[in-house]
């Protein structure tokens, strides 16, 4: 009996495998070159192994069948492409914004949050968010980098001369304080353990990601909560939501003290903000996302289920991202010594021109160290990989990809092609001078994404990285310890090297 049934089991998966494969759709798929494709299983080994070799084997993948390929997982095609026409093709249209179903690991953690929503409500909610970015908003943000900035720079300095960080922890850390004070209101200082606490639980949070998307075609969300890591991400998820939540009812208490004025007067006026600064015996604290949340709510726009949503979106993407970049931009700096000192030498003249006061005027006088992140981020993106489900029929390099096919686009290739950027290993800042920008296709560097689903808080991010590295160059010399080309790179939420040390050496004592 049992061998009948698994016959019949194995049957109908083939007849499955023909109608999807042979059907109208599968045609087309199969007209784009990709890696060997079994019965059934598709080219699902693509996907099996450690972070480190899966982060290989993807590069290798693209790399062999550029610009486009395809893999099939079981019976779900997923196309890859790298091209800048293609790019543009895809994320200039605002047909294509749908989030793939690689996104649903962050469901349980995000939600439907702007990071995955679609439709009306992803419209609605970058709406609410938008105002959180704009320049003045910006401008008050800076104090507050300095602030975090100069705490950075006193932890290193109470070492007592040279010391050496595993640039990891260390950014997280500093990303994080300076994200809670700007996006949240509140200070960290209260929520010491919690904040490790936090930042331990994000780090495994990616690795299961990795665990979970690379099976959820074996099984439900329901099946995997009953597994050993099921039941290991629910407790994790207890610790992230548990201080998102904690943070939400600090700055609701806030306005409960202020009796809601601050509120009130969210766009122009402060005098609300100054009294309630009175009323309750504090600093001023500045706008941030977190109210515009709790207005939203007030208005009846948004649930506190959705706020938690958006504060767990935000508390991830501001600060994880941004530390892993930060990694790597120290880390090539600390490797190309004239690079850093011209850098310093930028910083330093900037410094004494505002008088020693890190505003926004003195980081837009950062041109240098603008084109190093910038190159930075090109040689080792944090957010490698973005994916979309095509809304309409396309065509890309002269296949026709059919409308609710999966595309993922591979970032990091797409700055490293050498059709459109010579001799990319190398790190060079002055790829991105004013007049060799000029002519370079737009779609060919994407380290926030493009189109109308870009990154919202892509200004935000670089001003923070902008302030930390010339604070922390102002003040070290920075050495490596360990050379990226060494490192491992782990692919979880986002790509980190592991470990990558370097050297801080003051600058009074060289």
């Amino acid at each position: 009996m049992f061998v009948i049934v698994l016959l019949s089991f194995v049957f109908i998966l083939l007849v499955c495998n023909y109608y999807v494969h042979y059907g109208k759709i599968g045609r087309l798929i199969n007209l784009i070159p990709g890696p060997l494709c079994y019965p059934i299983v598709g080219s699902v080994y693509v996907f099996i192994g450690s972070r480190e070799a899966l982060w290989k084997r993807m590069i290798t993948v693209s790399d062999k069948y550029y610009p486009i390929y395809k893999i099939w997982a079981f019976f779900l095609p997923v196309i890859g492409i790298r091209h800048p026409d293609d790019l543009e093709t895809i994320l200039s249209n605002p047909k294509h914004i749908k989030k793939s179903i690689l996104y649903d690991g962050f469901k349980p953690w995000t939600g439907t949050s702007i990071l995955i929503s679609e439709g009306a409500k992803w419209h609605s909610q970058r709406k609410i968010l938008t105002p959180t970015f704009n320049f003045n908003i910006l401008q008050r943000f800076v104090e507050i980098f300095d602030k975090e900035s100069k705490n950075m720079i006193k932890s290193l300095e109470n070492a007592e001369g040279t010391v050496v960080k595993n640039l990891s922890p260390f950014m997280s850390e500093h990303t994080l304080n300076a994200l809670c004070e700007t996006a949240m209101g509140i200070s960290l200082k209260d929520l010491g353990e919690f904040q490790q606490q936090y930042l331990k639980a994000v780090r495994r949070m990616g690795e299961l990601f990795v665990y979970r998307t690379k099976r959820q075609w074996l099984h439900s969300n329901w099946i995997f909560s009953l597994t050993p890591k099921g039941r290991e991400q629910a407790k994790i998820l207890k610790i992230l939501h548990g201080f998102t939540e904690r943070i939400i009812a600090e700055r609701k208490l806030y306005h409960e003290q202020t009796n809601g004025q601050y509120l009130k007067s969210l766009d122009n006026d402060t005098s609300a903000e100054e009294d309630g600064a009175k009323m309750i015996g504090t600093r001023r604290k500045g706008l941030a996302m977190l109210d515009l949340l709790i207005a939203a709510s007030r208005e009846g726009l948004m649930t506190d289920l959705e706020i938690r949503q958006e504060v767990d979106t935000i508390m991830f993407e501001g600060h994880d991202t941004t530390a892993s970049s930060l990694c790597f931009i120290l880390a090539l700096l600390a490797e190309h010594k004239a690079i850093q000192d011209r850098v310093r030498n930028e910083v330093n003249i900037a410094m004494q021109e505002n008088e020693d006061k890190l505003t926004m005027k003195f980081l837009h006088q950062l041109s240098y160290l603008e084109r190093c992140i910038k190159e930075a981020l090109r040689l080792h993106n944090a957010l490698f990989l973005i994916s979309r489900i095509c809304g309409e029929d396309v065509k890309l390099q002269s296949y026709l990809v059919p409308a609710g096919t999966t595309l993922l686009i591979d970032i990091n290739k797409v700055h490293k092609d050498p059709n459109f950027w010579p001799n990319p290993e190398i790190f060079d800042p002055d790829r991105f001078l004013p007049d060799r920008i000029r002519n370079r296709h737009p779609y060919s560097y994407v380290p926030f994404s493009a189109g109308p689903r870009n990154c919202i808080g892509q200004r935000y991010a670089m001003l923070q990285m902008k302030m930390m590295v010339a604070s922390l160059i102002h003040h070290f010399y920075l050495e490596p310890v360990d050379y990226i080309k060494d490192v491992r790179l782990q692919v979880d939420l986002v790509v980190h090297p592991h470990p990558l040390r370097v050297r801080f050496v003051p600058v009074l004592q060289k």
